[in-house]
């Protein structure tokens, strides 16, 4: 999908209530992300979003869970991890990968999956929205979720 992104035409949900839950790992690059999702719902209307901090993208999943039995209607899923020298990488990019879309599932709910998995700290930033970055996956996340939203509202 890379360099293939359709036309963005953002539906207008003012009443939607979304959580952004972002890993506290790789801040600079997280917080890249929330501003990247936060320009996305302020671009549908959307004002009533949370933005809660877990410690690691592994957690992210239940966070989703806490925010959707507190009512939230969609949750923009952020973090990054990258690729180390032992085989923590794999199980933390699968368990956040597939705990997210079991989440999503269970509830019936969107949720945006802009966690960024990299092999190198320049592959993130390449994708973290900075001026420099030739991708906003922060941006992108947060419209799918949008999307999905006004596709359930139909």
């Amino acid at each position: 999908m890379s360099g293939n992104a359709p036309k963005i035409v953002l539906p207008q949900l003012p009443q939607a209530r979304v959580a952004i839950i972002s890993s506290s790992w790789h801040l600079d690059i997280c917080n890249d992300l929330v501003a990247g999702a936060k320009r996305a719902l302020q671009g549908a209307g959307i004002t009533d979003v949370r933005t809660t901090y877990v410690p690691g993208s592994f957690e992210i999943p239940l966070a989703a869970q806490f925010a959707f039995e507190e009512g939230y209607e969609a949750v923009v899923a952020l973090g990054l991890v990258l690729e180390g020298q032992t085989p923590h990488f794999d199980y933390v990019c699968q368990g956040v990968t597939q705990g997210v879309l079991d989440v999503s599932l269970k509830f019936s709910r969107p949720i945006g999956f802009g966690v960024l998995m990299c092999n190198t700290l320049e592959q993130a930033i390449a994708r973290c929205g900075r001026p420099e970055s030739t991708e906003d996956k922060g941006f992108d996340s947060a419209v799918a979720a949008i999307r999905l939203l006004e596709i359930k509202a139909k």
